[in-house]
């Protein structure tokens, strides 16, 4: 991406949902979004007046629009065409930031929020969450899977890609999440081959 003198809100929630999937949302400050996402903390409050919460939940939203047009794209072609499509996204993350990065929605889920809130970020995390279980659903249903069935497989399917993810990031592997693709993979096979 080339740069620009005056950094676009987008490559601010851009580098924020980067450093998030890095580093969590609690260990990060607005000025370090900033500087990783190379925009000057003025621009960063100017886009973002509410500060971290609110650069937070953009980019949770981001990163779940940027998946789900991917996951749209590829189940197009079916279930576990997707499924595949989802699982290498998520390989080629972990892989590629040599273990570093994983999902900032999952960083942003797990954050422990303040006594009786629900804030911001974690709202849009259940419901990025809620959009990748809906659209996975709705291809199994199309191929044939029973509703019931089909939620819980896309469910299934969200919990042990994210966990997974987690996983590699700690053993420093990939292993974890090619194992769970090899059952996944099975599992979604058979549930649209009945």
């Amino acid at each position: 991406m080339a740069e620009r003198s005056t950094p676009s809100r987008e490559r601010i929630v851009a580098g924020a949902a980067d450093m998030i999937s890095r580093r969590g949302l609690s260990a990060t400050s607005i000025r370090e979004m900033a500087k990783h996402a190379k925009a000057p903390l003025g621009s960063t409050y100017h886009y973002f007046p509410e500060g971290k919460q609110q650069l937070a939940t953009e980019a949770v939203r981001y990163t779940g629009e940027w998946v789900a047009r991917s996951l749209r794209k590829e189940l197009e072609s079916g279930p576990v065409e997707g499924l595949r499509a989802f699982l290498a996204l998520w390989r080629k993350i972990v892989v590629e930031s040599d273990f570093h990065a994983g999902c900032p929605v999952l960083a942003v889920a797990i954050e422990e929020p303040p006594a009786g809130e629900i804030p911001p970020a974690v709202a849009a995390a259940a419901e990025v969450f809620a959009q990748w279980e809906t659209l996975l659903a709705a291809s199994l249903r199309e191929h044939g899977t029973e509703a019931g069935q089909a939620a819980q497989l896309a469910t299934l399917v969200v919990a042990a890609v994210e966990g997974t993810v987690a996983m590699c990031r700690a053993k420093r592997s990939a292993q974890p999440l090619d194992d769970a693709a090899e059952q996944l993979q099975t599992l979604v096979a058979g549930a649209i081959m009945r």
